[in-house]
């Protein structure tokens, strides 16, 4: 690999696939980086961060690819690298998290260059590690948008703009639950995290839950009347199709039940009407790919300052345990993320 003037690099690694299929059809390739566009800017990659998309989009159970060629992964953070012409925002040297590198676009951040928009590449500060803006992306920005679909705002969330309202994290050991423990807690809310086993209330607990229930020993709906008598006002929901029934019972009057996620395939849900719309509960799918800029700019606001707050860490002793795979393991990477492993999943692309 050779550095030039301006930003030029020639020959960098990447994964890429073909066809949709298993992670045995990812491959380690030599490429030619692609240069920035208008508007655009390239970042070589420290660290790449996989999420569950990430290997539903190659597995082709989720949006389809209409590329030849496909390097996959939507979030990750290094420094920016060349910019194209109109960016004012950023300049070559600076270090950024990028989140949905592969939307509508061939390209994400499983390689050691990717070119993005100069909106998808947004500011680290520098005392802030790679690890922890390849953690941001995917989850951070689900749990900002779950937490602000409510009828009552805020549509930001800053400290103080929950303060006195209760939020529910269901899966709270999971990356967007911890996100969104970290950033409701951050904000002011008291948090409930509901979990399946003592080691995942305690991730829950470092994450900065007030309270755990075991959802798979006890009355759920019972356990949260004694923390919240008159409810819960917002849910961040993992599992819809399972819990709707115990989320419209511990929903206050007016409460937003925000889900994320489609149970690992199932394609309904049924939830008891009275509770629903005697307590004017609103219940809001939230999905990045079609959720709006407005909404992502929101998200990047709070969590940049989120981030300037120290609000935000990972690794184990804060909730989230961190498992780490280099660049021509980015398969087995893949596979540890569809076999659920606990925490985050991690790609170290380079030494930055």
């Amino acid at each position: 690999m050779t550095h030039g003037q301006g930003g030029l690099v020639t020959g960098m690694r990447a994964i890429v696939y073909t066809a949709p299929g298993d992670s045995s059809v990812l491959t380690l390739v030599d490429r030619e980086p692609g240069a920035p566009g208008p508007g655009e800017v390239r970042v070589r990659i420290a660290v790449s961060g996989v999420n569950p998309t990430d290997w539903k989009a190659r597995a082709g159970s989720t949006r389809r690819q209409d590329f030849t060629e496909v390097v996959p992964d939507q979030d990750g953070a290094g420094v920016i690298d060349a910019v194209g012409d109109g960016v004012d925002s950023l300049s070559v040297g600076d270090r950024v998290w990028v989140h949905l590198a592969q939307h509508e676009r061939p390209t994400g951040t499983a390689q050691e260059f990717t070119v993005v928009p100069a909106s998808r590449a947004v500011p680290l500060p520098d005392d802030v590690d790679f690890a922890l803006g390849a953690s941001l992306g995917v989850p951070a920005v689900t749990a900002h948008r779950a937490l602000t679909v409510h009828e009552q705002g805020p549509a930001v969330l800053s400290p103080g703009s929950l303060d006195g309202r209760v939020v529910l994290v269901a899966g709270g050991a999971g990356a967007v639950g911890h996100a969104a423990i970290q950033l409701a807690r951050w904000a002011g809310a008291t948090v409930i995290s509901t979990i399946s086993s003592e080691s995942k209330a305690a991730l829950a607990r470092a994450a900065g839950a007030h309270h755990t229930i075991d959802y798979t020993a006890g009355d759920v709906v019972a356990q949260v009347r004694e923390i919240a008598p008159h409810g819960v006002d917002h849910i961040v929901e993992v599992s819809i199709s399972v819990n709707a029934a115990i989320d419209a019972e511990i929903a206050a009057n007016h409460a937003s039940i925000a889900y994320y996620a489609d149970d690992g395939g199932r394609d309904d849900f049924a939830m008891p009407v009275r509770p629903t719309f005697a307590k004017n509960v609103r219940v809001q799918g939230v999905l990045l790919y079609t959720v709006g800029e407005e909404a992502l700019d929101a998200a990047v606001t709070a969590i940049t300052a989120a981030l300037a707050d120290g609000a935000l860490p990972v690794g184990e002793e804060h909730g989230l345990p961190l498992t780490w795979f280099p660049l021509e393991e980015t398969a087995a990477a893949h596979d540890a993320v569809e076999g659920a492993t606990v925490g985050k999943v991690l790609v170290r692309v380079a030494e930055l």
